[in-house]
């Protein structure tokens, strides 16, 4: 099990436009150039957002994308399971036939339970961390890697 392309470039696509919120909508090509993701792969992920009203469009010159709900209500789950991205460690895609159907023991594995507690795990750590956070987390490690600038004052330099 693990998050293909398309669970990452919808999440790190969602960041980027919550990032630019307030500041008019965000075009797929700014978005594309700025996390070097593919334009026409972007259009298939934020289609599916958009049906899962999570983005809203805006025709016309000036036009693009926009949240259509606040970050904070935004999870990384809503994201992910709009993308149609598979969250699931069992073998059996959750059907309980782990064996396969067409086995004499078409019926769970012995580790069926472990992967399906793993599943319900990671969809509650991602329902519990919204688009807000990943944009604050962000704004953090950028204002942290800012140089910090010391201005002396003429005052302090006479004292010092």
């Amino acid at each position: 099990m693990r998050l293909t392309t398309k669970g990452r470039f919808a999440v790190t696509a969602m960041i980027d436009l919550a990032m630019r919120q307030g500041k008019g909508p965000v075009t797929l090509s700014g978005i594309s150039q700025r996390q070097s993701i593919s334009l026409s792969y972007l259009e298939q992920l934020f289609g599916k957002l958009r049906r899962h009203e999570i983005v809203e469009s805006i025709r016309g010159p000036g036009g693009g994308y926009s949240l259509a709900r606040k970050a904070d209500k935004v999870t990384v789950a809503d994201i992910i399971i709009a993308v149609d991205e598979p969250l699931d460690a069992t073998q059996c895609g959750g059907k309980e036939n782990c064996h396969g159907a067409d086995h004499a023991n078409g019926t769970r594995c012995m580790t069926h339970e472990l992967w399906a507690t793993l599943n319900e795990k990671m969809v509650d750590y991602l329902d519990s961390v919204s688009l807000q956070d990943l944009v604050d987390q962000q704004k953090a490690k950028a204002a942290a890697e800012q140089p910090v600038v010391v201005h002396r004052n003429s005052n302090q330099a006479a004292l010092g």
